[in-house]
């Protein structure tokens, strides 16, 4: 794979603008709101945030949006939201060292849904504060779009309890958090857009 960032049209970067979100998604437990910036974006952050007041370093992550026609693949994780309730999620984790984000989220799809898929374009970066054992935590997820290419959900690894595919769609409203429910929403025109213009 000789580049990170596939070539995109300047229509469909445009399509691809940051999330307003902020939320910790279910499973990452407490966490105030974070400030949603996209890559571009230089921002403002609060005096009085907790990711300055404790100078806690940003974990980085980085996921994927794997289409297959009209349908995404999703993950039900085996960790549960803080309620106890189960979580609908896109397949996403931690950067290794020596990893781009691209590359990790061509290995975190593989690990956690069984699939391999195509790199096609970025789509965003969400980020977010969550709690750890009394220590406010940074974070920030790099999500890309894949093309299914090949596998079974079956394959999944043992962090997740289901891999299974539904509809763009239903995606866009069932998801746990908000901002991959963006995501999937910005993947879904990205092909969308791309469709128009052949």
């Amino acid at each position: 794979m000789s580049s990170e960032k596939p070539a995109r049209s300047r229509k469909q970067a445009n399509a691809a603008k940051p999330p307003k979100a902020g939320k910790p998604p279910p499973g990452e437990q407490g966490g105030g709101g974070g400030q949603g910036k996209g890559k571009r974006g230089k921002g403002k952050r609060g005096k009085g945030s907790p990711a300055k007041r404790r100078g806690a370093a940003r974990e980085r992550s980085a996921g994927g949006v794997v289409v297959r026609e009209q349908e995404v693949v999703v993950i039900v994780p085996t960790r549960r939201a803080s309620d106890g309730s189960k979580v609908l999620a896109l397949p996403k984790g931690h950067i290794d060292p020596g990893e781009t984000s691209l590359q990790a989220a061509v290995r975190e799809v593989r690990e956690e849904t069984g699939i391999v898929g195509e790199p096609v374009t970025e789509l965003g970066e969400t980020r977010y504060w969550y709690r750890r054992d009394g220590r406010t935590i940074p974070k920030s997820v790099s999500f890309y779009l894949f093309r299914y290419i090949e596998g079974d959900t079956a394959d999944h690894d043992d962090e997740v309890e289901e891999a299974r595919w539904i509809a763009l769609e239903d995606a866009q409203r069932e998801l746990s958090h908000a901002a991959e429910r963006e995501m999937v929403a910005r993947a879904a025109q990205y092909l969308e857009d791309e469709r128009k213009d052949r």
